[in-house]
């Protein structure tokens, strides 16, 4: 051990103490002009980044692995491990090496992990990167989200349902959690996201109450609404902590920590998300709605449109002051076009000021946000002039800050370059002594022949020249013919054989100027340029806060272009629970059909008087998905304030959308499709009130015919009979459910209209009355282009079990004998055998309001294992 720490070199030394500071981290090692790996992170680095692995001092016992890239190249490398999912520390010198003597001081600059990236190549333009921090409690769990890139800060608080809901909307990169806490988490939350554990006193509430207040500098966190949220408190504490622990001390652009209040949106919960395609699609090169209507210009508009759609609004004040901005647009399209104009020339503000705190911002990018202010005030200007009150309220919000534009422009040069440490990004006329410098390292040659013409005129030495050695510098050259003319002030430095020669005061003085001119001017400019963003440190907020603005200003151009395009209308919005639409489509498939083909538009009412749930019944491929899911969308677009894909809406405002469309295993998790699609429709019963929307698609199928007919026939009886009336689209296969409308009031069966030619099928789209008895799944076959015998073989199978089992009315009209179970039950265990009896005992032991899914397949188990048995 001795020998090895013997053999330990200095560089060696320093390098292990900053590693064992930050063990689960790669630590990148400036060394001169290269950033160095050593050992394990040696090993990392070469296989993700491709590059040699090599040994330090290899002929040597103290042997180490090297792998290392130049210093410029590291945007290139760091996206590549951070994606790879390694936090890195980015580890540089701290001092001059021509200025010291010995080992140089090094530290970390900068810990770079998913959630806190800030470089541009780590990031996508329209999206987010929030890092997440999760405090779980037996009583209210908390979650924050903070984006260092643009100073976004976000906590709230509820139970696990409430946030998983939001990790599903927010997407994080990354979520920081307590150690004691990451069993629970991964048993209840995606595991698939990057996760890192911290300290358990981090999750204190003082602790995190004491910091948020240190960094708002405010004596409560009443002006936030979390004075009283414990676990939203102990989220955001933990997530500015971690923000700090990964080397980041100046936020000073994240000023603000908003609250996500529930009740304020339109509840979605990640199925539903998910079967809508919102943010993607299922099919590899399908579009989500996202896509199909983002018409903005700026990344921040893209961001901010994302989150609408994530976040509906509930508030119908809200909602119509959308509505009427995006109805002005559309009837002012000259305004329309000039704004949108505008808003093309502005930059990404609001990751462009982030950059600033954390001293990343370089020229170009300083003279862009210049550039961007400017065109904010236009907009301001030309909105404000079209007189419009609810737009003048939102632009007259707008600080166009010309002052600082101005200054801006008048430091950073046109042509600003990239990287502030190469210099020229200072304009001529700012400062003296940088014009005199860069006279000086421009004509140095022209200096030095006035020195020698004005010191020729002086002496009368019209032989005189100037010339340069590495020995003396600078020097004057005179003949000893004229050196009886030579001046008391030249000092004389070097007698040769045929001259002399002799330096000035003067042109010692350039002479200094001239080599270190080009170090000089750098550091002048540097330090310029620092002094100029100290200068806009201050308006940060201000800047945010405009371009919160124009980003939604961005997203209301973008809806009247979906809308004036696409022929969308304005919804109406109702305080009762009705939704009612006229000739609606589906957004996404109306986009992608050829051309000169249109859109089968359908009508759809639900209410809780008349028509509460529809029974959706028609062939396979007829439409019935693209039907819910539009309907689905038409309420969400209604409730961003956009106007929606109908010739006419009435949406009544709406809580929750609920979907359960389509089969889907959780086979990691050990969760069958059956399995699923219980668990997701007891969650969407158990959460219904009357301004729900719930949308039922092929519930049911996963398990045996008779089964699923059971459960899919009881489900439409509970939603009716429930107290919430929820509006319910029902789609399925199961024909017998059509009875059901002859036995509840408030049900009505509808079907997908098609045409019959021989054994082909033509699907019509077409939503009319009344129940489908056939799927004409052998039809389906022959069009996805079965092999004809096999379909032979369909048909006759299909023949026979109809012969053998009768109509499919059969099963239903069983169904339908059973009484309801409101006023009265028929004893099923009449006149049987004792050993059933035990079925009775089971059912009448068993608290059907308490069973929870899994413990209800359970029970069914149970009696089915009795019957068996009888049998």
């Amino acid at each position: 051990m001795a020998k090895k720490e013997a053999a330990e070199t200095p560089l060696m030394k320093q390098h292990r103490e900053i590693k064992n500071k930050y063990p689960d981290a790669v630590l990148l090692f400036r060394v001169g002009d290269f950033y160095e790996t050593f050992g394990e992170d040696a090993h990392i680095a070469s296989r993700v980044l491709g590059i040699t692995l090599t040994k330090r001092a290899k002929d040597s016992p103290g042997a180490i692995d090297l792998a290392g890239f130049p210093h410029h190249s590291l945007d290139t490398y760091l996206h590549k491990l951070v994606k790879a999912g390694y936090r890195v520390a980015i580890c540089d010198q701290l001092e001059d090496p021509k200025t010291v003597k010995g080992i140089v001081k090094r530290g970390v600059t900068e810990l770079v992990t998913p959630g806190v990236a800030s470089n541009d190549k780590l990031l996508e333009n329209k999206t987010n990167n929030f890092l997440a921090a999760v405090f779980l409690s037996e009583q209210e769990c908390g979650v924050a989200f903070v984006d260092i890139s643009t100073g976004e800060f976000y906590a709230a608080q509820g139970n696990m349902e409430y946030i998983d809901k939001l990790l599903q909307s927010f997407q994080p990169s990354e979520v920081v959690l307590s150690k004691t806490q990451t069993k629970r988490f991964r048993e209840y939350f995606d595991t698939k996201v990057y996760t890192f554990q911290l300290e358990d006193w981090i999750f204190q509430k003082q602790y995190a109450y004491d910091l948020l207040l240190q960094h708002f500098q405010t004596q409560s966190l009443k002006g936030f609404g979390l004075e009283d949220l414990t676990g939203a408190i102990i989220a955001a504490g933990a997530a500015l902590h971690y923000l700090k622990d990964t080397e980041h001390p100046n936020l000073q652009h994240i000023n603000a920590l908003q609250r996500i209040v529930a009740n304020d949106f339109l509840w979605m919960d990640r199925f539903t998300i998910r079967n809508l395609e919102l943010l993607s699609s299922s099919d590899e090169k399908g579009t989500n709605l996202l896509s199909a209507i983002d018409r903005t210009h700026t990344p921040m508009g893209a961001r901010l449109l994302k989150r609408w759609m994530i976040f509906p609004l509930f508030d119908k004040n809200r909602i119509e002051h959308r509505l009427d901005l995006t109805s002005f647009f559309i009837k002012n399209q000259e305004l329309n076009h000039s704004l949108s104009q505008s808003i093309r020339q502005i930059g990404d503000v609001e990751r462009l000021v982030g950059k600033i705190p954390l001293k990343k911002v370089n020229p170009r990018e300083v003279l862009q946000l210049a550039k961007s202010m400017e065109f904010i005030g236009r907009i301001r200007e030309e909105g404000l002039k079209a007189d419009f009150l609810p737009l003048s309220q939102m632009l007259e919000a707008i600080k166009p800050l010309v002052e600082v534009q101005q200054r801006i422009r008048d430091v950073i040069v046109e042509e600003a370059p990239a990287v502030a440490a190469k210099g020229n990004m200072i304009r001529d006329g700012i400062h003296e002594e940088l014009d005199q410098l860069r006279a000086i390292s421009r004509d140095g040659k022209g200096y030095l022949l006035q020195i020698q013409q004005t010191e020729s005129q002086r002496t009368g030495i019209s032989s005189l020249k100037i010339a340069y050695n590495n020995v003396f510098g600078y020097y004057l050259e005179v003949t000893h013919a004229h050196k009886d003319k030579v001046p008391a002030d030249w000092i004389r430095k070097q007698t040769l054989t045929s001259a002399e020669r002799y330096v000035t005061p003067e042109l010692k003085e350039y002479e200094e100027k001239i080599l270190g001119a080009e170090e000089k001017i750098l550091a002048l400019e540097l330090d310029i340029y620092q002094q100029l963003i100290s200068v806009i440190d201050p308006y940060i907020a201000t800047i945010q806060q405009n371009a919160h603005i124009i980003a939604q200003l961005d997203c209301l151009l973008s809806f009247a272009y979906i809308a004036k395009q696409y022929n969308y209308h304005r919804p109406v919005l109702a305080d009762e629970p009705v939704l009612t639409i006229k000739n609606g489509r589906h957004p996404v498939i109306e986009q992608q059909l050829p051309p000169g083909e249109s859109y089968v538009a359908n009508d759809i009412l639900l209410d809780k008087e008349a028509q509460q749930i529809i029974i959706l019944t028609g062939p396979n491929m007829s439409g019935k998905s693209a039907l819910l899911r539009q309907t689905a969308i038409i309420t969400l677009m209604a409730h961003m304030g956009s106007f929606v894909p109908a010739d006419g809406a009435q949406v009544g405002l709406t809580d929750k959308i609920f979907t359960r469309v389509g089969a889907s295993d959780n086979l990691s998790g050990g969760e069958s499709t059956f399995m699923v699609e219980m668990n997701e429709t007891a969650s969407i019963i158990n959460n219904i009130t009357e301004r729900s929307l719930v949308l039922l698609d092929e519930i049911g199928r996963g398990t045996s015919t008779y089964d699923g007919i059971s459960i899919a026939w009881s489900i439409v009886e509970y939603m009716h009979n429930h107290t919430s009336q929820a509006k319910t689209l029902f789609a399925t296969h199961y024909h017998e459910l059509n009875d059901l409308e002859g036995q509840l009031p408030r049900v009505k069966n509808y079907h997908i209209t098609h045409k019959e030619t021989g054994n082909k099928v033509i699907f019509l789209r077409k939503l009319a009355p009344g129940g489908s008895r056939h799927s004409f799944g052998i039809q389906v076959a022959r069009m996805a282009g079965m092999p004809p015998a096999l379909l032979e073989r369909a048909d006759e199978i299909l023949a026979t079990l109809e012969e053998k089992h009768g109509d499919a009315g059969a099963t239903a009209q069983k169904v339908k004998q059973i009484p309801k179970a409101n006023n009265f039950q028929l004893n099923i265990f009449d006149g049987i055998s004792e050993d059933l009896r035990r079925v009775q005992q089971v059912l009448q032991l068993t608290d059907i309001n308490r069973l929870t899914p899994v413990e209800a397949l359970l029970k069914l188990n149970e009696l089915k294992n009795i019957v068996e048995n009888y049998q």
